[in-house]
């Protein structure tokens, strides 16, 4: 009887351990078996937060089905519980091991903001301010306080800042990305400047950062941009004023509303280049590589003058007496009213560009 006894004990036991051991298995199972998303879901992990505090907040998303597993899985493999914080993107298909792992090697979600070459620090700071999961702490300070900030106490911030699509995650603010754009700026003119042709008219990086914007605003043809920036090169080095219009506009600040008239290039400003001799004080855009670099390896051509085509595009003249012919080509029989830098004026207020 006792035999039967031990035997029936022993085979429940058995039985017991078979089912836990099952049960724990099948439990197990379910850390890798994919989640079905109708879209994607963001996941928050604070700072600081426990592997098993987020176990319990997956269980609460129902993005596991109980944390239990989850927990002692971590308890296993603690290599494999070091969370890191910020804001993740889970998919339809993905399992709680794979969330796990995203989670762990810090895969958090990243958003992204524009700067366009050519913008102002002002749409700049206007695209930064309108942007989602951005943390805004900068939107009340002023730009000399910007500035401070980034590393350039007393600069002014135009044209400082480099035009690119940034990359942020939920833990960075607007004051991170306006230091990594200062800081590629500052990186892509030491490399541009380093690698500058010789006998060129500027003093120092700064100098060619201003010539740089200002071909920035001048051109929207790439394959123009050495061109523009030799005009503009010689006509420093002649001692000639550079009379370009983008520089009036931005003198004009919220005066201008999309047409330059007689009495605005008469009025003296830092920025009028029909009235001021050599560059304005600071840059007035946002430039690129492309056009920093053309500034500084600028076409070794003859041409003084350009003027639009009305196509993108602009025709290059060497004379004066050329350019006027230019322009009678290609703006004065189209829009009457068009202010052309060279054709309007006499020999001595004649420049270069256009609007």
């Amino acid at each position: 009887m006792l035999k039967k006894l031990l035997i029936a004990s022993f085979s429940a036991a058995i039985l017991v351990a078979t089912g836990t051991g099952l049960w724990v298995w099948q439990g197990f199972q379910t850390l890798e078996k994919p989640v079905a998303l109708d879209e994607p879901v963001l996941f928050s992990v604070p700072s600081g937060a426990a592997f098993s505090q987020i176990a319990r907040m997956l269980e609460r998303e129902e993005l596991v089905d109980q944390s239990l597993w989850l927990r002692l899985h971590g308890r296993l493999y603690p290599d494999q519980a070091r969370i890191q914080a910020g804001e993740y993107e889970f998919t339809d298909g993905m399992t709680p091991l794979d969330m796990v792992a995203a989670m762990v090697s810090g895969d958090t979600k990243h958003w992204s903001v524009q700067f366009i070459e050519g913008w102002t620090f002002s749409d700049m700071r206007a695209a930064l301010a309108r942007t989602e999961r951005l943390e805004q702490v900068t939107k009340d300070w002023t730009d000399d306080e910007i500035m401070a900030a980034v590393g350039a106490e007393g600069e002014h911030p135009e044209g400082r800042f480099f035009p690119d699509t940034y990359l942020f995650t939920s833990t960075e603010t607007d004051l991170d990305l306006l230091k990594r754009a200062f800081n590629t700026m500052s990186a892509v003119l030491e490399e541009e400047w380093a690698g500058r042709e010789e006998g060129l008219p500027y003093d120092t990086p700064y100098e060619a950062l201003i010539m740089a914007s200002i071909v920035e605003r001048e051109t929207g043809a790439p394959y123009e941009r050495e061109q523009v920036a030799g005009v503009f090169v010689r006509r420093l080095q002649k001692g000639m004023r550079l009379q370009t219009d983008p520089t009036v506009i931005y003198g004009m600040g919220d005066k201008y509303q999309g047409r330059i008239g007689s009495r605005d290039l008469r009025t003296h400003t830092p920025y009028n280049t029909y009235r001021i001799d050599g560059l304005p004080p600071t840059p007035i855009a946002l430039p690129g590589r492309e056009a920093i670099h053309a500034a500084l390896n600028p076409d070794d051509g003859n041409a003084l003058y350009f003027v639009a085509r009305g196509d993108g595009t602009h025709k290059f003249s060497r004379t004066l007496a050329e350019h006027q012919k230019a322009v009678r080509e290609f703006q004065l029989n189209r829009r009457k009213d068009y202010r052309s830098s060279p054709a309007t004026q006499s020999d001595e207020d004649n420049g270069s560009g256009d609007q």
